[in-house]
């Protein structure tokens, strides 16, 4: 009986193991927010992060942080990634904030101008929050998402499938459906009404190729699916495979001398504090992920095995100082403080994160082997983090320093150091001995644009108060200047279940509607672009000696029909239809796609779409051929031989769509 009951002790016993390694694997795996990247810039871009004094130019690269603020000048935009297949993009005279960021929710601020959100793919239970000063709207599902904030109407345009949430500022929480407009007009109350959305245009198409181009990365097959910057990889370097550390990255077109970390500058982060942000187009993932290492007198990025979570890192470096001694260097301005790119498998001592995560070696995100001064770690050995020594220290120009004066607060170039040999360094345990001034916010970049006192000052709807921010920095002003974070009106959006998510109301259908939107053409058979590409067999005379035919040069026109987009293909092979049936040959039915007319007197032919045939073309494009009369509101259309259609055409868009002058981009 006695054995009995320590046998029924034993399951117990089991199941508090279990659950006490789970909590120790849930506490070292915690979650830590991977910063939402600036990736791409074309044209003036500035930034504001609380604290700062004014706004500083925009660089990418650029790790943003909650409470950062950015807008685009004149013919400027902007794209930042924050998911791995989801970006948001913005175009001229655009504000665009990062108000949070948690585990599973992001929230974006727009106060004025359009910005596009493509969520290629989203996990369940996902959110992205979008505030604007009239409402703010909720995305769960991937699609694209297109927001227009204009001084009393606030377009919501949804395509590819999307579905989303909009709750007004009074309190009211509709749905948004796959291709429609919810315009969202200022007043009390708030005005909410659908349209059926409008035609893709540039803007739309432009963001589509952004992102087309991220699936079809050859460095993505290196790397997690959530490592940003891939595919600028790909035009800056090559892979290689090396014996001893398998795919390795080697950028090109580097001058002589080059090392890691010594083309760029050091910001301020409120979270991650001291951040790296290079100079290079491709300078994301090498310097957030991975390890460098140096083969055949050649630099080249190590990302290791594939592993399930990487761990974004604002720097992978080693600091360190000279005998331990940094205080009164650092006082009088002398170089105090070097870095070093870590080798691989070389732990990072953070800076960084909570006390306890301070000054530990950590691999976090490293799927390799971990290593100590050549030396393979076990995973239950206890490291001395005051006998680490860095193996790149030891190649030529490969130690990096700045004056402690002036560490992260002006834009210099590194230094290298060659003065001092390695084994005089120690690595620096944890919080490091330069403090950040207001100029380290934004790393001693140039002032930038700014945007209109009555824009930045634009409230904005939000469904949550925003957590309490760090401290200001110590040269801060006791008046904050809070100019780019204005007062949000909060409201509180209807609790939901998963089966409940379309049973919220819908608005209205709008009133002040315009042309109606016709749908795109059907897209054409496998077997007409095939034949298209394809020259006949007729046109491709036999070479000499052979059964095959040679191929000959198409005349310049059918090489265009050729080159043509199949779309384009489809559309002429309606516009011009057949007027007889297909020709035949000795009473056998002609071949499909014969084009060549049947005896007898030909028929005249019709060269246009029917003159009541509103265009294919989005309305913000010109049209191709003569000019087409809109249906006016109300007008029934008349096909040839159908009678007129009840009721009046229900996929209007919506008439003063360009009254901002975005309409006609």
């Amino acid at each position: 009986m006695r054995y009995l009951k320590q046998v029924w002790l034993i399951p117990l016993l089991l199941v508090l193991a279990w659950t006490h390694t789970a909590a120790l694997a849930a506490d070292d795996d915690s979650w830590a927010p991977t910063p939402p990247r600036l990736g791409y810039i074309d044209g003036e871009v500035s930034y504001w992060r609380p604290g700062a004094e004014d706004w500083a130019r925009a660089r990418p690269n650029l790790a943003l942080a909650e409470g950062d603020a950015l807008y685009t000048g004149n013919d400027a935009n902007l794209e930042v990634q924050f998911d791995r297949r989801s970006f948001v993009r913005a175009d001229e005279d655009t504000q665009l904030s990062l108000v949070a960021q948690e585990a599973h929710r992001i929230q974006f601020s727009i106060t004025s101008g359009l910005a596009s959100f493509d969520m290629r793919s989203m996990e369940t239970g996902d959110a992205v929050e979008v505030s604007t000063p009239n409402a703010v709207f909720l995305i769960e599902h991937p699609g694209y998402y297109r927001v227009e904030v204009g001084t009393r109407d606030t377009h919501f345009i949804v395509h590819r499938g999307g579905e989303a949430t909009v709750t007004t500022s009074d309190g009211r929480s509709l749905s948004i459906y796959p291709s429609e407009d919810i315009v969202i007009t200022a007043g009390n109350p708030v005005q909410v009404a659908t349209y059926a959305a409008p035609s893709p245009d540039a803007w739309d198409r432009w963001n589509d190729e952004r992102s087309d181009r991220i699936g079809d990365s050859i460095s993505a097959r290196y790397l997690p699916p959530e490592v940003y910057g891939a595919e600028e990889l790909d035009y800056h370097g090559h892979w290689r495979v090396v014996p001893t550390y398998g795919a390795v990255w080697i950028p090109s077109g580097m001058s002589v001398g080059w090392v890691p970390y010594s083309t760029g500058y050091w910001v301020w982060d409120p979270y991650y504090e001291w951040t790296w942000v290079d100079d290079a187009p491709w300078g994301w993932a090498p310097f957030h992920y991975g390890r460098w290492v140096s083969i055949d007198g050649y630099w080249a990025w190590a990302p290791g095995p594939v592993v399930r979570r990487p761990r974004y890192s604002p720097a992978l470096v080693g600091f360190m100082v000279r005998n331990g001694d940094v205080s009164a260097r650092l006082s009088v301005g002398l170089p105090g403080l070097w870095w070093v790119a870590l080798s691989w498998g070389e732990p990072v001592i953070p800076w960084w994160g909570p006390p306890r995560h301070r000054g530990q070696a950590w691999w976090g995100g490293w799927g390799g082997p971990r290593i100590v001064n050549n030396v393979v770690i076990r995973q239950t050995t206890i490291v001395n983090v005051g006998e680490i020594h860095y193996h790149n220290a030891t190649r030529p120009r490969a130690v990096l320093t700045v004056p402690a004066d002036r560490f992260g607060r002006e834009r210099m170039r590194p230094a290298a150091e060659d003065r001092f040999r390695s084994a005089e360094f120690t690595p620096v345990r944890g919080e490091l001995p330069v403090k950040p001034t207001r100029a380290s916010l934004f790393g001693g970049a140039p002032k930038g644009a700014q945007p209109p006192r009555e824009v930045v000052a634009r409230p904005v709807v939000s469904t949550r108060a925003p957590r309490e921010r760090a401290r200001p920095l110590n040269d801060a002003p006791r008046r904050a200047r809070t100019e780019a974070v204005p007062d949000a009106h909060y409201v509180i959006p209807p609790a939901r279940r998963i089966e409940d998510r379309r049973t919220l109301p819908r608005p209205p259908l709008g009133a002040e509607a315009g042309p109606e939107r016709t749908p795109p053409p059907r897209p054409p058979r496998y077997d007409e672009v095939r034949r298209a590409a394809t020259p006949p067999a007729a046109d491709r005379p036999r070479a000499q000696g052979s059964g095959r035919p040679e191929a000959r040069p198409a005349p310049p026109a059918a090489a265009e029909r050729r080159q043509a987009p199949a779309r384009e293909q489809a559309t002429e092979r309606r516009e011009v239809p057949p007027t007889r049936p297909a020709a035949t040959v000795r009473g056998q039915p002609a071949e499909r796609g014969d084009a060549r007319p049947a005896p007898g007197p030909a028929a005249p032919s019709v060269m246009g779409p029917p003159a009541n045939r509103p265009s294919m073309r989005p309305s913000t494009e010109a049209p191709r051929g003569r000019p087409e009369a809109v249906p006016q509101r109300g007008e029934a259309r008349e096909e040839r031989g159908q009678r007129p259609l009840p009721g009046q055409p229900a996929s209007q868009v919506y008439r003063g769509r360009d009254r901002d002058g975005r309409g006609t981009r």
